[in-house]
């Protein structure tokens, strides 16, 4: 069974947590177009506040991406990974994951904060959505509404 994987990755600083950066960061979509592209193969996007939150996307092996899949009885048991460990907000008991029939898809995020090792520098920010089908896709489905959206995001103040 075809499995597609779009993993969106925003990241920003301090500067973004409030006013029109924040519109702009808000703004950013979560799902987008896909690329006609094997199924073996991740569509990754990432924004930054560096440009503005402009996508820039590739296409990596689908084993690089920060989740784990794995097709049991006729259904895609899907469950991001939580990287890296130091990063807040901790998440000591994680929702179970998700299992996937063919024909549908799930959007998941996770958010996270980290500070620079020597706390010199500023807090940045990155906020992860996996968008996930299992079965066939049309270019544009991570663009609509998911059959199901985990919301693992907390606290970053």
């Amino acid at each position: 069974m075809e499995i597609t994987v779009q993993w969106v990755r925003t990241s920003w600083t301090k500067e973004s947590r409030g006013g029109e950066s924040a519109a702009r960061r808000n703004a950013a979509p979560i799902g987008f177009p896909l690329p006609h592209a094997s199924s073996s193969l991740a569509h990754v996007v990432r924004m930054r506040e560096e440009n503005g939150f402009q996508p820039h996307v590739t296409l990596e092996d689908l084993g690089k991406a920060d989740v784990q899949l794995r097709e049991v009885e006729g259904r895609l048991r899907v469950f991001p990974r939580v990287q890296p460990l130091l990063a807040l907000p901790p998440r000591r008991r994680r929702r179970p994951a998700v299992r996937l029939a063919p024909g549908q898809w799930a959007r998941w995020q996770l958010n996270y904060r980290f500070s620079s090792a020597l706390g010199i520098r500023d807090w940045s920010y990155w906020l992860d959505t996996f968008n996930i089908a299992y079965g066939p896709v049309t270019t544009d489905l991570f663009c609509e509404t998911p059959d199901f959206f985990i919301d693992e995001r907390g606290p970053v103040r």
